[in-house]
Order: C-alpha cells, then sequence, then structure tokens
C-alpha cells in the first residue's frame, strides 16, 4: 500500500516538470539573432583608451551569458553598436569635520547602444545602460579613479548583456 501511495505521489510531483526548460530565453524580437559582431564602442568622453575596456568587458560577458554568440561583422546576425557617453564621478563621503574634503566617490559610466541587423535594420529602439561602483580615496585619486573603472565596467557589461538577453 506504501508503494502504491509513493509512486502515484511521485507521478504528481513529476508531472508538473514537463513543461519545463532549461535554456536561454530571448526577447520575441530577436528570436531569429543568434550571433552578434562587437565592433569597438566609439568613446565620447575625455578619458582616453577607454573603449577598448569596455568593448572587452561586454564581449566577454556576452561569452558567459551564453545566449549570444560573438561573430565577425560580416558572419553576425546582428551588430552592436555603442558609444561611451559619460562617465562620472561623484562624491560620496566627506572628511569629519572637513566637508570639502571627500574619502568615497561613486563612479558612473553612461553608454548608449543599438542592435542592428545584418540588412541595416534596427532590432531594438536606441537605449542607455549605467555602470556604477564607489572607491575610496588615497593620495593620489587619478589612479584610485584608474582603478575603480574595470569594476564599473563590468557592472555596466552586465547590465547590458542583461538588457540584450532578457529584454529588460
Amino acid at each position: 500500500m506504501k508503494a502504491i501511495f509513493a509512486a502515484v505521489s511521485a507521478c504528481f510531483v513529476l508531472s508538473g516538470c514537463l513543461g519545463y526548460h532549461v535554456g536561454p530565453v530571448k526577447p520575441y524580437y530577436l528570436r531569429d539573432v543568434h550571433t552578434i559582431a562587437v565592433p569597438t564602442f566609439e568613446n565620447k568622453t575625455l578619458l582616453p583608451r577607454i573603449e577598448v575596456l569596455v568593448t572587452g568587458t561586454v564581449i566577454k560577458q556576452l561569452q558567459q551569458d551564453g545566449t549570444f554568440q560573438i561573430a565577425r561583422g560580416d558572419d553576425a546576425d546582428a551588430t552592436l553598436k555603442a558609444q561611451i557617453t559619460r562617465i562620472d564621478r561623484l562624491p560620496a563621503r566627506a572628511v569629519r569635520g572637513n566637508v570639502l574634503r571627500t574619502t568615497e566617490f561613486n563612479l558612473s559610466m553612461r553608454l548608449r547602444y543599438t542592435l542592428v541587423a545584418r540588412d541595416g535594420t534596427t532590432l531594438a529602439p536606441p537605449a542607455e545602460t549605467v555602470g556604477t561602483t564607489s572607491f575610496f580615496v588615497s593620495a593620489d585619486v587619478t589612479t584610485d579613479e584608474r582603478q575603480a573603472l574595470p569594476l564599473a565596467t563590468e557592472d555596466l557589461a552586465t547590465r547590458l548583456v542583461t538588457q540584450l538577453s532578457e529584454g529588460w
């Protein structure tokens, strides 16, 4: 009797798993896009050579996500075109007793992007994403900011890839 009850219970429990599948679930408007080309992004900021760091980090994040494969421009179903529009450093915490001296900064990086199909049509309207981090100040603020840039870039790449692969 216990064996029959266990078998019937197992059937009911496992019947809920029939419609479930594991794998990437792309937005409907990107259903035909399997490969993406990622040319070097355009840099609209005054920070030199940041475009290579951002482009490389986005490619790495796309590979980790696995929803889209990276391909060369002619072989890809779509091309990700982007511009690094702004990098801001804002004070987050001041020294106690001296509000003009900062001990911590918030760093944000803005990227405007669009996804273009092989035939030149825009697959999604232009969108913007922001990556942020914070860093503490030592003797050299410029060096501290330069060391915090990869962290903001990783946050930006994660948000961008999430927007592409999940649609939000």
